[in-house]
């Protein structure tokens, strides 16, 4: 009796899933990218070595310059304190559901200032809060 050894089955690696993964994961990417809006706030931004693209037209954008002075789209606040602060943001918000906030902080505000400015929003349960940069040449 003579017995033929099995031919062994070849392997065949599917990259679809693969594929597919990557797609959304850079969809995910393209969706999450956060942007970019000039003030007319005389303010210096921090640098960052990502570009960042054009602001949507319902975001609250809050300026800071150097002289820790706070302006909610483009009106300044008389004082800093978080009262003010969270007022002028709920007044703002009544308008716009579900907003997201864009800080663009001198360099040289004080830390303080910015942390009040979020802990006004987070109070007022405004929660997608991003900050705005600006391009770092030394970078490239």
């Amino acid at each position: 009796m003579k017995f033929q050894p099995k031919q062994p089955e070849e392997l065949d690696l599917n990259i679809t899933p693969l594929i597919d993964v990557v797609f959304l994961l850079l969809i995910f990417f393209m969706v999450s990218t956060t942007f970019d809006h000039e003030s007319e706030v005389n303010i210096t931004l921090p640098k960052a070595s990502k570009e960042i693209a054009q602001a949507k037209p319902d975001a609250i954008n809050v300026a800071i310059d150097n002289e820790s002075r706070i302006f909610i789209n483009k009106k300044e606040l008389v004082n800093s304190q978080i009262s003010t602060i969270k007022e002028a943001l709920y007044d703002i918000s009544a308008d716009l559901e579900d907003a997201p906030i864009i800080i663009s902080a001198d360099e040289e505000t004080p830390y303080q200032i910015v942390i009040r400015t979020m802990d006004a929003a987070r109070q007022l349960g405004l929660i997608k809060i991003t900050f705005a940069t600006r391009i770092n040449e030394e970078d490239y």
